[in-house]
């Protein structure tokens, strides 16, 4: 049923994406929309991760890195996969103040996965392994490609309805015109960003519940919540801001100028998240010796 809630959204996407066309070039603009937004999510559905990363410019790592800290990063997204029975991901690290992370790969076998700089110094070892299970939840969910068509065929809307102001009118006099230009690029990617926002929160909480499962540790990663929430609010993200259709993908909202809980946020409110998780973890035996999960 999810599966199904989700494929419905991504086809309100394209059926707004074709409205929007309509509605600068008529029939045409119409036919033309439909036809660019089938081509883009074939192109999404190749290329989105790449492009992702080289936005963020990410760079891939493996534990053979100088640096100690990354190596084990690079050895507890390894461990956590294994511990998921999910292919080896590509791992990279992203050189950003802000601590977030993100899943991205249009299926299990080509998944990768990104941390920021400020994550890995901002967390100590068992919060990152919690980070990166919530994002391999995202890999087993097969969510990543999901997130990506939907920042690809929510920007696409963005910039098409900010050409209504362009072409205010169609070849057969059936366009918007200026009142209906500037209405459209209002109500457009409002609409873009509220059916984002109805596919991501969802499965931000269901990656939450996958999280602590792979990494055996919810109290982790409701730590890391916390922690990440309040350096997001602090320390901008520069790429997220120019690009804010990809903040969906980060596991916590990078867009700093935004609350995480307003009504229109692609995340759910972080302390319902880390009160779930908190109920999750309260009676959860510990291991003899007080280490939990696959890493330690």
């Amino acid at each position: 049923m999810n599966h199904l809630r989700t494929f419905i959204l991504i086809a309100a996407l394209t059926a707004l994406f074709g409205v929007v066309g309509a509605m600068i070039g008529g029939r045409g603009g119409m036919l033309l929309a439909l036809a660019f937004a089938a081509a883009g999510n074939l192109f999404a559905y190749w290329n989105a991760d790449k492009i992702v990363l080289r936005m963020y410019r990410a760079e891939p790592v493996d534990a053979s890195h100088p640096s100690g800290a990354v190596r084990r990063y690079a050895e507890i997204v390894s461990g956590l996969a294994a511990n998921a029975s999910l292919p080896q991901p590509k791992i990279y690290l992203i050189n950003s103040d802000q601590p977030n992370a993100f899943a991205t790969g249009r299926n299990p076998q080509n998944a990768a996965v990104a941390a920021t700089t400020g994550l890995l110094r901002m967390l100590n070892e068992r919060e990152i392994a919690g980070v990166m299970a919530h994002e391999l939840a995202h890999v087993r969910n097969r969510d990543t490609l999901t997130m990506t068509v939907t920042a690809t065929i929510a920007g696409a809307i963005t910039t098409l309805a900010n050409f209504a102001m362009f072409f205010g009118g169609s070849r057969d006099n059936q366009g918007p015109g200026l009142i209906g230009s500037l209405a459209l690029m209002i109500l457009a990617p409002l609409a873009a960003a509220l059916v984002q926002m109805a596919i991501s929160r969802g499965r931000e909480s269901q990656a939450d519940s996958g999280g602590a499962e792979i990494s055996g540790d919810p109290e982790a990663l409701a730590s890391a919540l916390a922690k990440i929430s309040n350096g997001a609010r602090q320390i901008p993200n520069q790429v997220a801001e120019r690009h804010p259709e990809t903040g969906q993908m980060m596991i916590i909202n990078p867009l700093s100028g935004r609350g995480a809980d307003n009504l229109f946020s692609t995340h759910p409110s972080t302390q319902n998240r880390i009160d779930r998780l908190l109920a999750m973890g309260s009676g959860a035996p510990r291991p003899a010796g007080g280490r939990r999960g696959p890493w330690g």
